[in-house]
Parts: C-alpha cells; structure tokens; sequence
C-alpha cells in the first residue's frame, strides 16, 4: 500500500475521530439536510456545529451547496456509510465477544467473594 494511500485514510479517520462529526455523517445518510436541521437534529449550539462541519468540508467527507441564505450538505461519497456500517458490526462483535467471556468466568465461579 501506498504512503499516500495511508494518509488519505488516516484523514478520513481524523475526520471522524469526534463522535460529533461520526452523528452528523450518519444522520446525512439518507441525504442532503441544511445546517439548520443538522444543528436541531443533532441538538447542537451552531457554533459548535460549524466547526465539526468545516472539518468535514475540509477533509472532504461532506460537500455542501447554498441556496439563499441556507447551507446544505450532504456526504460526498456513500462508501462512507458502508465503512461506518461495518465498524458498528466490528463494534458489535467486540461486544458479543467480551459479553461471551464474561459469562465464562462468571460460571466458572471467578466472581466469587
């Protein structure tokens, strides 16, 4: 793999690196919504909210258009959906796996006082 092939992924998991950003993206899954939507969906104060979105913009994640005096945005590319997708399947194996360990111990007893 290539150098410049690993930092543009490690751009785009700095753009999602703040669970902010991860909730917007997620929430434009089903399309475009203007900031004023994100901002009440996401229960945001708007400062906060440009922010996360101008970090988005500038790594690319999101694109977004005016239209009077509205800003909407929408994900650039849906394969970013699946990767998030399939980090929540990842999540959730993880999670079956610890929850599976933790029944063995706790029938082998390790949890007695």
């Amino acid at each position: 793999m290539s150098d410049a092939l690993r930092q543009f992924k490690s751009e785009i998991f700095q753009a999602l690196a703040h669970p902010t950003r991860i909730a917007i993206v997620e929430t434009l899954r089903d399309g475009e919504l203007s900031a004023g939507q994100l901002i009440e969906k996401l229960d945001l104060e708007q400062a906060n909210a440009s922010q996360h979105l101008a970090i988005l913009r500038a790594k690319h994640v999101v694109v977004n258009r005016k239209a009077g005096n509205q800003v909407f945005y929408s994900i650039r590319d849906p394969a970013l959906i699946k990767v998030l997708d399939i980090l929540r399947r990842y999540f959730y194996s993880q999670l079956s796996s610890t929850v599976s360990m933790l029944e063995e111990v706790a029938q082998a007893g390790s949890f007695k006082k």
